[in-house]
């Protein structure tokens, strides 16, 4: 793996239907905080949102959440979407693109924060921001990482 890719912010994305997600990480990554959540406003519109902030980040990675079908743990049309965002998301930036099992991430995000008190306007303004933060945790832990692409 190249030397540059060991330092260096991290942009972790939790995609839904009709939100994404963002989280990153500090330089030395050790921390994953939830950075933004982004309306998605259709394909081409989601990447050039997506790599600005990247860029404005100055990550050097991007981490994107893989969904799996519940019944049998394959990849899904989801899954194939993520994939597929990643592959126009490394051109747009340059950036490399791993995946994360995100398995349960968005039902563990709303467990934390009705734990933590927040309302239910609160949480669906969060949520997928804190979703994405622990795609980037496991990513950073070494936990259901599915491989690189550049």
């Amino acid at each position: 793996m190249d030397k540059t890719l060991n330092t260096g912010k991290i942009i972790a994305l939790d995609v839904g239907s009709r939100r994404i997600g963002l989280a990153v990480s500090d330089a030395e990554r050790t921390l994953a905080q939830p950075l933004l959540v982004l309306e998605r406003a259709g394909r081409d519109a989601d990447v050039a949102a997506i790599a600005r902030v990247a860029a404005e980040q100055g990550a050097v990675l991007l981490v994107l959440g893989l969904p799996r079908r519940d019944d049998d743990d394959s990849l899904g049309e989801s899954a194939e979407k993520a994939l597929a965002l990643g592959k126009r998301l490394a051109r747009a930036t340059g950036l490399p693109v791993a995946y994360v099992d995100e398995w349960a991430t968005t039902a563990e995000a709303h467990e934390l924060l009705i734990e933590g008190g927040a309302s239910r306007a609160r949480r669906r303004g969060v949520v997928d921001k804190l979703a994405a933060a622990l795609i980037l945790r496991r990513f950073l832990d070494g936990r259901g990482v599915e491989g690189e692409q550049g």
